[in-house]
């Protein structure tokens, strides 16, 4: 018997700038767009949540993709990972800096390879082997970033204090989905460009296994933002789907899991969390979070959660 398939998005947890909180609300609800396209037509999970990154790396307004953030070279090095959660196969690549849509290498290195993981150029000359196209470095930078990275290079010089790793009010644009399709399968799948002015070859939590990113058909599925090294600390998601395993509600174990992340590390995000049942939770410890999920009642998008404003949805 089909199931109703339900999706999730979000678009980073940080102080979100009250002139940029309509371009990210647009940008979760294009990637719902796409996602539920092939969800209601019956398609995968996985199908599902590769579309909805997709258009996010596709939006310059977030950091995956065209637009991220610049490393301290000036360069765009992406990071991402998808998880089936049916069969327990990932794919991940890092470090990849001539790939438009870094998910999209995952998703090859998920469908057509028995490794899990691949980084830098053996990550481009895997996806260009099985057809992707590669690209020029320049066409992932804005001048809006160049112009970023030198503010935030001043500062150090200056010495300033150093927040762009800690800071809840840096931006922490990584996108990421989730979802469950009418066969009950879930899957997960997390995007980023990673932190400004990063050291290169640096990679963060979004494209580590049960980090960033976790899927499996017996506890749940997550996507995590925002300060990475915290997260891949206390292996977060992995943390998160385990107590919905252990019987806690979804709803619940969200906001547990980013009081668990501030009051261990001092770690700042968000998260999205989906139980096979259905029942799913939104959570962030960051003034913002842009946020959407999609049932077959119709989309829904934000960029804050609160008790007035509560997307969560019981058990249907």
């Amino acid at each position: 018997m089909a199931r109703s398939p339900i999706l999730l998005v979000h678009g980073g947890a940080w102080d979100i700038p009250a002139d940029q909180l309509e371009a990210h609300e647009q940008g979760v609800f294009d990637a719902l767009q796409e996602g539920w396209r092939l969800l209601e037509r019956g398609a995968s999970s996985i199908d599902a949540i590769e579309a909805a990154v997709t258009s996010m790396e596709n939006d310059p307004s977030f950091d995956a993709g065209r637009g991220s953030f610049l490393t301290r070279d000036g360069r765009v090095q992406l990071d991402a990972l998808l998880m089936d959660g049916a069969t327990l196969r990932a794919g991940g690549v890092a470090c990849v800096e001539r790939i438009r849509n870094p998910i999209q290498a995952a998703r090859l290195v998920l469908d057509k390879s028995h490794h899990v993981y691949f980084v830098a150029q053996g990550a481009e000359e895997f996806a260009a082997s099985h057809g992707l196209p590669l690209i020029d470095n320049a066409e992932l930078v804005l001048p809006r970033e160049r112009q970023r990275l030198a503010e935030a290079q001043a500062r150090e010089a200056a010495g300033s204090p150093d927040r762009t790793f800690s800071g809840h009010d840096t931006g922490h644009d990584t996108v990421g989905a989730i979802a469950i399709d009418i066969h009950g399968n879930l899957a997960a799948a997390t995007s980023t460009g990673g932190t400004l002015n990063k050291a290169p070859g640096r990679v963060g939590d979004s494209s580590l296994i049960g980090c960033g990113c976790y899927a499996d058909n017996a506890s749940a599925a997550v996507s995590l933002t925002g300060w990475g090294e915290p997260i891949m600390k206390l292996v977060l998601g992995k943390w998160a789907t385990d107590r919905v395993l252990a019987g806690v509600a979804p709803e619940q174990v969200a906001p547990d899991a980013i009081a668990y992340l501030h009051r261990r590390l001092g770690g700042h995000g968000g998260i999205i969390l989906l139980a096979p049942d259905g029942r799913f939770g939104f959570a962030h410890n960051t003034p913002r979070m842009a946020w959407g999920v999609h049932t077959p009642d119709g989309p829904r998008v934000g960029t804050v959660v609160s008790d007035d404003d509560d997307p969560h949805q019981e058990e249907s």
